[in-house]
Formats: structure tokens, sequence, C-alpha cells
């Protein structure tokens, strides 16, 4: 579906921008999970892990939200779509998950 493809480009673009032009000091540390776009290709979910955690999540969205402007006008360039979606940024905590479930099995291992 043309959706995918196209969520597919904006975190390929979206991960360029933020390792090249994006200078901001806020969004240090943060890596890309993954992109959802809605089927009429006007709203982006940006899902995003921060190396520091969740309490650091709140000053990158603040981050994302600032450049917004910058990311949609080079990611509407790049990909020339007919109208540059609205961005939405949100926290995953997918990966925070995962490395606490990885330290509670060490630790299970451990005791055994």
């Amino acid at each position: 579906r043309r959706p995918g493809r196209v969520a597919e480009m904006v975190l390929r673009e979206l991960s360029l921008l933020l390792l090249h032009d994006l200078r901001d000091p806020r969004l240090r540390g943060v890596t890309l999970t993954s992109v959802k776009m809605s089927d009429d290709l006007r709203q982006v979910r940006v899902f995003f892990s921060h190396c520091d955690g969740k309490s650091h999540a709140a000053d990158a969205v603040k981050g994302f939200q600032s450049a917004e402007g910058f990311i949609r006008r080079n990611i509407g360039r790049a990909l020339g779509l007919r109208y540059t979606p609205q961005f939405d940024f949100e926290f995953d905590p997918g990966l925070e998950n995962a490395a606490r479930v990885e330290a509670l099995l060490r630790e299970s291992r451990v005791r055994e």
C-alpha cells in the first residue's frame, strides 16, 4: 500500500535530516523507531526513542516541534508529495522496555 511506502521514505529522509541537518541539542541521542502514515497521506506519527530514556523525551518532542517547519519543507521537497503531511512526534518506550526485560532475565540467570 502507498501509505506504507511513503512512511518508509519519510523515515529515511527524516533520519538523514536528523543525522546531518538538525542541530538542536534536544535531539541528540534520538533514534527514530517507526513512522505511521495516515491513509490520506496528510498525517504522520513519528515514533522515537532516546538514549537517556523517557526523562528526556519531552525535551526531544519540543525540539522536533520547533524544527517542524524545517522538517516539513525538506521532506516535501525530497518526496515531491502534493501535500506535505503534518507531523506528530511520540516517544516509543519499546527499546527501554526491552532493555529492562533483558536486565531482569540476566539477573534471574545470575541467581540460578
